[in-house]
């Protein structure tokens, strides 16, 4: 396995790169030889490597090492065949050396056959003590195989061996959200911090596990303590500003995120936060120099244009809602958000057919929310465009068979087109899922309120309710 690079000196590294660069030849001890090969493999310089792997070898062609770390390197290229071949000669020589046995379970693992590789770690740890990194790869392999249970006890087997593995504390507070384990997982974390009260990632994870249960008080005391044992923790402040803006305590929340940009370079969600706050506050320029800076910092970012074009489309000021929402779309045109967002800005307009056609793009680009099929149809009802309409409400109850709203528009429709049928099934079923909604019937189609089925299908439904 390889080490940290920053575990052994540069000498050797200095002296065998000398060596290739005046085609002398020095002696190296093999156990400089591993260092050196670490060194490469760890930097991701595999050819110089694979280098000292081959004068390593030339020198100490005995060394079981060395011939490892050739493995490690054959399996990294997926040379499985060859890897397979040196380890079995391995073995021969060292039947019980456990890093035979974590090798094969690398290639099982790039053959994506996961659950041989678990058995072969399994192997491996039968064979020594030292076997933190055999959990930790336990926890990776079950992982691949979705089983979140198990990963979660491999990984928790690392942090008992070291309490500092923060790696390990993450992967587990990941599994334990996965499970929707909230309440195990903030247990865990508290126990962990009995052990390490100071420990600002186990703080930090534990204000996000009470975020997500909606603990907010509970969330900012853990924030609190996270920055109480790194005022430098960037993450802490970042959460703690969104938990204080769920309080509604928005000047707090600002400070927070202030903290984060005095800290480091200011990224683009600290201004975005920080206009959503100025914006409740109502330092409306404020918000806006914060909103222009976000797309500013990463023109990427969706939820930068969007809050931009929000913001002009609260103040009813459409027209530059539309300015900015276009070049977000020109940026990237194949965001279902941005079309959404364009169409209701067109409706707003009263610019129909291009909200028409907004709305079709952001469908076709996967934007299938019930909101976007009710406003699609209404643009279509709004036009006259009865059949097209129709056509949407049928599509869109696909994806929400039990919509009233959807049901009772269609119902609507239909009887546009003199489709008395169609239009009695979709009002029975309107009907049957939502009599509330029925008022949005009446509202959308008010000329229809007199006709004697609808009134005779309402009457009845009445009576049955009763």
């Amino acid at each position: 396995m390889a080490l940290d690079s920053n575990e052994y000196p540069d000498k050797s590294i200095s002296k065998f790169e000398s060596m290739l660069k005046t085609d002398d030849v020095y002696f190296f001890d093999a156990e400089d030889f591993e260092e050196i090969i670490h060194h490469y493999l760890n930097n991701g310089k595999i050819s110089l490597g694979k280098k000292a792997i081959q004068i390593g070898l030339e020198q100490h062609p005995n060394s079981l090492e060395l011939k490892l770390l050739q493995v490690e390197v054959l399996a990294f290229e997926d040379k499985f065949e060859a890897a397979e071949r040196l380890l079995d000669e391995i073995q021969n020589i060292d039947a019980h050396n456990e890093e035979i046995y974590i090798q094969r379970a690398n290639i099982r693992s790039k053959q994506d056959n996961h659950k041989e590789a678990v058995n072969l770690l399994m192997e491996a740890l039968h064979l020594t003590d030292d076997n933190f990194d055999i959990h930790s790869l336990l926890g990776m392999e079950y992982l691949f195989m979705d089983d979140y249970e198990k990963a979660k006890n491999s990984f928790m087997k690392c942090i008992e061996i070291d309490d500092s593995d923060y790696s390990s504390l993450y992967n587990v507070i990941y599994c334990f959200e996965f499970l929707e384990d909230f309440d195990g997982g903030i247990h865990y974390l508290n126990d962990y911090l009995e052990r390490n009260p100071y420990c600002e990632v186990a703080w930090h994870q534990l204000g996000k596990m009470y975020f997500s249960m909606e603990m907010f008080q509970e969330a900012l005391t853990a924030f609190d303590f996270a920055v109480i044992s790194d005022d430098t923790f960037i993450g802490a402040y970042f959460e703690k500003g969104k938990v204080l803006e769920k309080l509604g305590r928005y000047n707090e929340a600002i400070e927070s995120y202030e903290a984060t940009i005095s800290i480091e370079d200011p990224t683009s969600h600290a201004f975005l936060r920080l206009g959503k706050c100025h914006e409740k506050l109502g330092n409306y320029d404020m918000a806006k120099y914060y909103f222009y800076h976000t797309v500013h910092e990463d023109p990427l970012l969706d939820k930068g244009w969007l809050a931009i074009t929000d913001f002009h489309f609260r103040q009813k000021n459409h027209e530059k809602a539309l300015y900015y929402i276009n070049k977000a779309i020109n940026i990237d045109g194949e965001n279902p958000l941005y079309w959404k967002k364009a169409a209701k800005i067109y409706f707003a307009l009263n610019n129909l057919d291009e909200a028409d056609f907004a709305y079709k793009q952001a469908v076709d680009l996967g934007n299938y929310e019930l909101e976007t099929w009710r406003n699609w149809a209404e643009v279509l009802k709004r036009i006259g465009d009865f059949n097209s309409c129709i056509q949407v409400l049928v599509q869109g109850m696909e994806f929400y068979p039990e919509s009233a709203t959807l049901a009772f528009k269609l119902a609507g429709a239909y009887l546009k087109i003199g489709e008395i049928d169609e239009a009695r099934d979709s009002f029975a079923q309107a009907l049957g899922q939502d009599s509330e909604k029925l008022q949005s019937f009446e509202k959308d189609f008010p000329e229809f309120q007199n006709v004697k089925w609808i009134q005779d299908m309402v009457s009845k439904f009445k009576k049955t309710a009763k």
